[in-house]
């Protein structure tokens, strides 16, 4: 069988479904993955995978006529060419624009909602437009999809609300799994406590809340350090470097990393206080390292935590709650140590990546 898997973002697309790639892989199928022109380093990576790659058209961000009939036409193409027998895609785009292709192509498709994104956020009548624009899309490129594949139930209710799916059509899977070989877990280093956020530099991941929760933690500890690493991000909702290196006085920004196991190795708590997420992939990683978790209660976070076990979930936009979680890790110190090695039972119990391909694979039917 000749199966596309598509994805928004190169990177993203050959690390986080790697695992699943060499699964599929081992079941004598043929791969195919699918998004924009490749980096140096994403070329190494498929090259190592062992399969091919096809660019297309592909603007990630905004809503742009002609963009986006552009992408169109380029998946049609790649579909015509390649004579495929089964679509695997990700990201609000490509779901979108995949699945309107696969319809006209004929082609079994299946779809997997890694979160909502920007377009589901926020209550201003731009906001609630756009939601609107992109749920009526959802509907056309999902009608005759194979299945629909969720992260959390929350993110499914909704599509099921909006009527963009019936749920006899739904399924959920524990994220995108971690491997927990890759992920082992590692020994807290004995210095002063160190928070880590990895996020893109994007405004919804809460990174503002985290830079004033730093603030806020060091004018009490002054050797609390507080690292974030990640990539810049061309969404409306990006931060600017600029604006990063104005937090310089309690933020150390490390740019961006292709491993965050050094980084994670040398954190004792891990922080993401986003404001949504289908199930976060970095807060898989550090659990499955033996690193408790501090997030908020908005969806796909939760998931990642059970209260006081291996954690804590504060208010989605509170720094002062956040600061106040910050510093009982601080005071607490003795306890970073038991609640990291329960972030890791968790993982091996319900995110391990091979858990979570069976199902995969299970739901794909191949």
């Amino acid at each position: 069988m000749k199966i596309l898997i598509l994805g928004t973002v190169p990177n993203d697309l050959l690390n986080f479904r790697a695992d699943l790639i060499k699964d599929i892989l081992k079941k004598s199928h043929e791969v195919i993955a699918s998004s924009s022109a490749l980096d140096p380093n994403s070329i190494i990576h498929m090259n190592e995978l062992g399969i091919s790659y096809e660019p297309i058209f592909l603007k990630r961000h905004g809503l742009n006529l002609i963009d986006d009939i552009r992408t169109l036409i380029s998946l049609l193409n790649l579909y015509r060419r390649q004579k495929l027998e089964l679509i695997l895609a990700h990201g609000i785009k490509l779901v979108i624009w995949g699945g309107i292709s696969a319809r006209i192509s004929k082609t079994p498709f299946f779809a997997l909602i890694t979160g909502l994104g920007f377009a589901f956020q926020g209550t201003s009548f731009k906001r609630k437009l756009l939601t609107k624009l992109v749920s009526f899309l959802y509907r056309i490129a999902l009608k005759n999809s194979k299945a629909v594949i969720f992260q959390n139930k929350d993110n499914r209710d909704l599509f099921i609300e909006k009527g963009i799916v019936p749920l006899s059509k739904t399924h959920i899977v524990n994220g995108s799994g971690v491997d927990i070989k890759k992920y082992f877990f590692t020994e807290l280093l004995d210095t002063q406590v160190r928070f880590l956020l990895v996020s893109r530099l994007l405004g919804e991941k809460g990174l503002r809340e985290y830079a004033a929760a730093a603030k806020i933690v060091k004018d009490k500890y002054p050797d609390v350090r507080f690292d974030i690493v990640g990539a810049e991000d061309a969404s409306l909702d990006a931060i600017s470097l600029e604006e990063v290196s104005s937090w310089s006085d309690y933020v150390i920004y490390n740019g961006s990393t292709h491993d965050v196991r050094p980084y994670i190795k040398k954190c004792h708590v891990y922080v993401l206080p986003s404001y949504h997420e289908g199930l976060p992939r970095s807060t898989l990683e550090a659990m499955s390292m033996g690193r408790p978790i501090l997030t908020t209660d908005a969806v796909g976070c939760k998931e990642t935590v059970e209260e006081g076990v291996n954690g804590f979930m504060v208010p989605i936009g509170s720094s002062k709650k956040l600061a106040e979680k910050m510093i009982w890790f601080i005071d607490n110190k003795d306890k970073i140590q038991s609640m990291g090695q329960q972030s890791r039972i968790i993982i091996e119990n319900k995110f391990d990546v091979r858990k979570v391909n069976e199902e995969m694979i299970r739901i794909l039917g191949i």
